[in-house]
């Protein structure tokens, strides 16, 4: 029988990976803080929900696959799995030191549950399109950036995708506008990137990317799909959930000053007292 996600479980789980990921880059005091509070809802999803896997033992044979393919996220992936218990969350203060097991690209060979090395953009879609075909009866699931996507390995993997017919395929695009040097649209049109998949063959769904409900129904949409892979497109805002962030043009990758580490701070303090208001 299929059990009914606890929504405000997964929300509270979502607002609590944005502060750990968030106060760990401010110990850091730079990081990609846009591109990794864009993706806590649909890791909160997963990890809380649907992905099937072991904190006690990363390497369970029976655990299903997830791909961080926008690499330079690692660390809301990191919050997410500390979160989880797989590591102690004090260790989340050691992002991008030397010798950390928390590099700031996701390295499957440092950090326990990292299934797939990424960071070179087009390579982790490409990986997890492997790991769906050799592993039929496992849900493979993989989050792209946006940007991302102007690499053309990445609709190469996506059209072998849906030439095997990988149902056990979901794929998550993280669609923030924003790339490294500004908004796509000035950089690169992405035009409708739910018409691309679809003309590709996959079965294509698009959601707020803030609302958890939508991510759960969606996810549930890709899992009754018999003969396609799925693409989900989450409209996000790159800082999702921090003001301070969204607001800040280039906010890709954040040095922080003093003024903008106490508005940051100062929305981090607000999330706190929603994770309260949900317990």
């Amino acid at each position: 029988m299929k059990t009914h996600p606890d929504i405000k479980a997964l929300k509270h789980l979502n607002l609590s990976i944005k502060v750990e990921t968030t106060k760990a880059l401010l110990h850091l005091g730079y990081g990609h803080f846009g591109g990794c509070l864009s993706i806590t809802e649909t890791l909160a999803c997963l990890y809380g929900h649907y992905l099937k896997h072991n904190p006690q033992n990363p390497h369970w044979p029976e655990r299903d696959y997830f791909v961080l393919s926008k690499g330079h996220a690692g660390p809301a992936l990191y919050a997410t799995l500390a979160l989880q218990g797989y590591f102690e969350t004090s260790l989340l203060k050691t992002i991008n030191n030397n010798g950390t097991q928390l590099p700031s690209h996701a390295d499957m060979n440092l950090t326990p549950g990292v299934d797939m090395t990424t960071g070179s953009l087009g390579q982790g879609i490409s990986c997890a399109v492997g790991m769906a075909l050799s592993k039929p009866e496992k849900s493979t699931y993989c989050i792209v950036g946006d940007g991302e996507l102007q690499e053309g390995q990445c609709w190469e993997a996506i059209q072998l995708a849906a030439h095997k017919k990988l149902s056990n395929l979901v794929v998550f695009v993280d669609n923030n506008k924003r790339q490294l040097d500004g908004f796509l649209a000035d950089i690169q049109t992405p035009f409708n990137l739910a018409d691309k998949f679809t003309a590709f063959g996959f079965q294509t769904l698009a959601v707020d990317g803030a609302d958890i409900t939508a991510i759960c129904n969606a996810i549930e949409q890709a899992h009754n799909q018999i003969d396609k892979p799925t693409a989900i497109i989450l409209d996000t805002e790159k800082g999702q959930g921090f003001p301070s962030i969204v607001s800040i043009a280039s906010n890709h990758h954040l040095r922080l000053d003093a003024s903008t580490r106490q508005a940051i701070e100062a929305d981090l303090s607000s999330l706190e007292k929603q994770m309260e208001e949900l317990v």
